[in-house]
C-alpha cells in the first residue's frame, strides 16, 4: 500500500494563473535587470493602512501585551463589536435587517468563496460567469465536481454562462437547471455591472429552482452609479437564495492584514437526499468552528475603525484615489482606439486585445514593450480570450507612467 492523492487536483490546469504571471515577469526582469516594471495586474492595493486604523491596531496590540487586557481565542464567527459595526454601516443604510449570528467574520474572501463549497454536496450542479475569478472554478475542481478539462478549456461538469462584448457582459440565466450559481459584481475581471433587475432575474431563477446564488460583493465600495446594487440583499427574496461575500482588502488596503466577512442568512436553506431543508447559517457556522481559529482581535478591532467617522474619510479618500487611476487608464487607452471596459464602478479595466493578439501575446507585447504587467483575460476562462486586465491600484504616478508608455504605441 502507498498514499494515494486527491486526483482531482491534476484535472486542474498546469498553474494558477498569477503564479504563471509572476514567473513570466521573473523571467523578464532576470533578463533585463535595469527594466522598471510597472504592475498593474494582480489586484493588490499600493496605499497604506490609513492614521485611524493604524491607531486602532497598535492600541489592540498594546492591549494583548497587558495582563488585564489581553485577548486569547476568540469566537470562529469574529467579535460582535465588528459584526455589530458592518451591519450598522454597510446593511442598515440599505434598508436590510441582519443579525449578529449571520455575519461571519473571515481572513479574506478568496478563502470564503473558495471554502463555501465544503457544506454541499458533489452532486450539485455548478454554473459559473465566464470570464471568473479562479477560485470559484478550481476550488469546484479540487472537490470532484467538475470532471475533465476539454479543448475549449472548459470543465464538462461546469456551466458556463458567458459575459462578453456582444451581450453587454450581462450573463444569460442558465438554459438548465443547476443548483449553485457564483455572480461577482461589480466584477472581476471585466469590471461591469448589473443593474437591480438584472439582478432581480437571477433571484427569481434561484427560488424558482431551489438554487443557491454565491454572490462575491468585494467591490461594491466602487460602485458610483446609482442603479446598480451594492448588495444583493437589496433584491427582494434573496436572504432564501443567496449568500454574499465582501472584503476589506481592496477598499481598506487589508491585502496584507487580511479580513473579509461573510453574511449567510438564517431563512437561507439547503436540501438533504430526502428533501428535507437545512439551515445553511448552522452548516457554515459548524465548518468555521472546526476548521478556522477566526481573525486576531488586532485585525478585527482595526477593521472595525473603518467604520468610524475619520475611517470613512479615509477610506473614501483612498477609493477616490484608485477611481481617478482607473479613469485615467480608461480614458488613455480609449484615446488611443483600444475597445475598453469597466473602470467606472470597479477598479478594473477589461481591454480588448488590438490587431487579434491572443491574452497571453498581448501581456508579453506589453512587458516587453513598455515594462507593464497586466493579466491575460483568457487565464478567467475561456470568454477571456482576447482580452488582458488592468487594475487601478497601482499610484497615480505610475499609473500616468503606465498609460504614457502604452499611448507611445503604435498598433
Amino acid at each position: 500500500m502507498s498514499v494515494k492523492i486527491n486526483e482531482n487536483y491534476l484535472l486542474l490546469e498546469n498553474s494558477y494563473l498569477f503564479i504563471e504571471i509572476a514567473r513570466r515577469v521573473e523571467e523578464f526582469q532576470e533578463k533585463n535587470p535595469n527594466s522598471d516594471i510597472i504592475r498593474m495586474g494582480i489586484g493588490d492595493v499600493t496605499k497604506p493602512l490609513t492614521s485611524t486604523v493604524i491607531k486602532a491596531f497598535k492600541n489592540a496590540v498594546d492591549e494583548m501585551g497587558d495582563e488585564k487586557t489581553f485577548m486569547g481565542y476568540g469566537p470562529e464567527q469574529g467579535y460582535s463589536f465588528l459584526a455589530e459595526a458592518i451591519i450598522k454601516n454597510d446593511f442598515e443604510p440599505l434598508g436590510i435587517d441582519l443579525s449578529v449570528d449571520e455575519v461571519f467574520i473571515s481572513d479574506g474572501s478568496k478563502c470564503d468563496t473558495g471554502n463555501i463549497q465544503e457544506i454541499f454536496g458533489l452532486d450539485n450542479k455548478v454554473a459559473v460567469t465566464d470570464p471568473v475569478y479562479p477560485v470559484y472554478v478550481d476550488t469546484n475542481v479540487m472537490a470532484g465536481r467538475t470532471g475533465n478539462i476539454n479543448d475549449k478549456g472548459m470543465y464538462e461538469g461546469l456551466i458556463y454562462l458567458p459575459c462578453t462584448k456582444e451581450n453587454d457582459f450581462v450573463p444569460e440565466l442558465p438554459k438548465e437547471n443547476v443548483d449553485i450559481i457564483y455572480l461577482c459584481f461589480p466584477n472581476n475581471p471585466t469590471g461591469t455591472t448589473l443593474t437591480k433587475d438584472q439582478l432581480a432575474k437571477f433571484i427569481d431563477y434561484a427560488k424558482e429552482n431551489n438554487a443557491l446564488i454565491l454572490f462575491d460583493a468585494a467591490y461594491e465600495r466602487f460602485i458610483t452609479e446609482n442603479n446598480v446594487p451594492h448588495s444583493i440583499y437589496e433584491i427582494e427574496g434573496a436572504k432564501e437564495v443567496a449568500i454574499e461575500f465582501r472584503s476589506f482588502s481592496k477598499t481598506a488596503g487589508f491585502t496584507g492584514a487580511r479580513c473579509a466577512y461573510t453574511i449567510v442568512p438564517k431563512e437561507l436553506k439547503a436540501f438533504d437526499s430526502e428533501n428535507n431543508p437545512q439551515s445553511v447559517n448552522k452548516l457554515w457556522n459548524r465548518r468555521q468552528t472546526t476548521k478556522f481559529n477566526g481573525v486576531s482581535y488586532p485585525v478585527q478591532r482595526a477593521a472595525e475603525a473603518t467604520y468610524s467617522k475619520d475611517g470613512k474619510r479615509e477610506l473614501e479618500e483612498n477609493i477616490d484615489y484608485y477611481m481617478k487611476n482607473a479613469k485615467i487608464i480608461r480614458e488613455s487607452l480609449s484615446k488611443i482606439g483600444l475597445d475598453v471596459y469597466g473602470g467606472i464602478n470597479s477598479p478594473y479595466i477589461w481591454v480588448k486585445t488590438p490587431k487579434n493578439m491572443d491574452s497571453w501575446e498581448f501581456f508579453d507585447f506589453l512587458l516587453n514593450e513598455t515594462n507593464v504587467v497586466g493579466t491575460p483575460g483568457a487565464g478567467f476562462g475561456p470568454s477571456g480570450e482576447g482580452y488582458l486586465r488592468l487594475t487601478a491600484f497601482n499610484t497615480l504616478e505610475n499609473t500616468k507612467k503606465a498609460m504614457k508608455r502604452i499611448s507611445d504605441l503604435s498598433f
